[in-house]
């Protein structure tokens, strides 16, 4: 084989076998192959698009380019969750030590921020001595010990995704569904799953936001999973709102505890609750979806998911006294608002800003690499659809004096004052591919 060839062949509308694209990854890994014929391919596959069988050749390919986590000691089911993302999307740090809590294991391996999107590594980082970077020997350990660990990609672990990746991200190609759907797949599948719940998001907030483009993500990533031999379903939720009332890496910790403790946003809980209880059913620990939503539920009421975290806060190098002393997160002291400029009815219509009025507070990153501060972010008092007075405060600023005034000019941009506006429902559709 040869790089142009397969090249060639993609570029003629040709299907790549299971041992060209093996090759082709394979080469790519070890430095033979070099960063202008691998864009040449990313291009070819965003134009050309990839059939189902090709889709899950190369999937293959891309995980068996690097180690895959074992857990030979842990019994329990294993599963996972996945988000495309949005503002205040901060459902995996309740969500798995609530599955923890009702008997199954949780390997989650999760990304840092970018663009107009938050990362769960440094959500968690955000944690006084919290570690996400972990060798698997300790992510092995964690796991065993909690029940959950979360942790980021190693160099070792799907090095093809790593790659690859990184020439999408500068070279514009980004959104595709083949590419989207293999560079989740692939480091899922490494983390030796036995159950995924997908969370692909719509609206104005979203990385997809055309509705019918997030639904075929989901159908495709459902397919290749079952595929590959893991039960998978998806459920389409909203991120044309902000999810919770809080968005920044410390706040959002901040609301995670208080969900695990019974409490907080009502949206944050209802989608705890059913990608939980989806994955307890697709482990076979309960019958029912609603069954297992009952039992996530009754994990953050009792205080079981609490301890769980507690305890993993604890393997993972964190303070658990975060819990009872929120003083200890990282806290931004000044204050600077948003108003309503007339009566009428809050709409939420470009998310994305907000996002960026995060990064632009110093809470997230420009390019990858960048400090952020985790104590800075955003509060939203008033709920999408809600009627609003001239003057009342439709969104806080937390932050540290920097970039203040472009923060304002970005939220100022985020949303209308109406006369009338129905929300968008939270949870859209609920795809079973088990």
């Amino acid at each position: 084989m040869d790089a142009r060839s397969i090249l060639q062949k993609k570029r003629d509308g040709g299907v790549l076998s299971r041992a060209e694209s093996a090759w082709f990854l394979a080469g790519y890994v070890a430095g033979e192959i070099p960063d202008y014929f691998a864009s040449a391919l990313l291009a070819l596959i965003f134009v050309r698009g990839m059939e189902p069988d090709e889709l899950a050749d190369f999937t293959r390919a891309m995980l068996e380019s690097g180690e895959r986590l074992r857990f030979p000691r842990v019994a329990a089911p294993k599963v996972d969750k996945h988000s495309t993302g949005g503002i205040g999307d901060k459902v995996s740090i309740p969500l798995a030590p609530a599955l923890a809590a009702c008997g199954v294991a949780v390997p989650m391996i999760s990304g840092r921020g970018l663009g107009h999107t938050g990362g769960t590594l440094d959500k968690l980082e955000a944690i006084p001595g919290f570690r996400t970077q972990l060798s698997s020997d300790e992510f092995a350990s964690c796991l065993e010990r909690t029940g959950v660990a979360l942790g980021g990609q190693t160099p070792a672990l799907v090095p093809a995704d790593r790659k690859l990746y990184a020439l999408r991200d500068v070279t514009g190609l980004i959104e595709s569904i083949p590419l989207i759907a293999s560079s989740i797949l692939s480091k899922k599948l490494a983390e030796g799953l036995d159950a995924l719940v997908l969370d692909v998001k719509f609206g104005s907030g979203a990385f997809m936001i055309e509705r019918e483009r997030g639904a075929e993500l989901a159908r495709t990533m459902i397919r290749l999973a079952a595929s590959m031999g893991v039960k998978t379903s998806a459920f389409h939720t909203c991120m044309s709102r902000p999810l919770g009332r809080l968005a920044g890496n410390a706040l959002e910790v901040e609301e995670s505890f208080d969900c695990l403790e019974g409490r907080g946003p009502a949206d944050l809980r209802e989608l705890v609750c059913a990608q939980g209880g989806e994955l307890l059913r697709l482990a076979g620990a309960v019958a029912t979806l609603d069954a297992g939503k009952a039992r996530i539920a009754r994990s953050l009421d009792d205080g079981s998911a609490r301890g769980v975290f507690a305890r993993v806060i604890e393997a993972q190098g964190g303070d658990p006294r975060c819990f009872d002393d929120r003083e200890r997160l990282p806290r931004a002291r000044e204050l600077a608002f948003v108003r309503a400029p007339r009566d009428g009815v809050l709409a939420w219509r470009e998310l994305r800003a907000l996002g960026l009025a995060i990064t632009a507070l110093g809470g997230g990153r420009r390019v990858l690499g960048d400090p952020i501060d985790p104590a800075v972010g955003l509060a939203f008092p008033v709920d999408d659809g809600a009627r609003v007075a001239r003057g009342d405060v439709l969104v806080e600023l937390r932050h540290s004096g920097r970039g203040v005034d472009e923060a304002l000019r970005l939220v100022e941009r985020s949303f209308e004052i109406v006369d009338a506006h129905t929300p968008d429902p939270l949870i859209l559709t609920h795809v079973d591919g088990a």
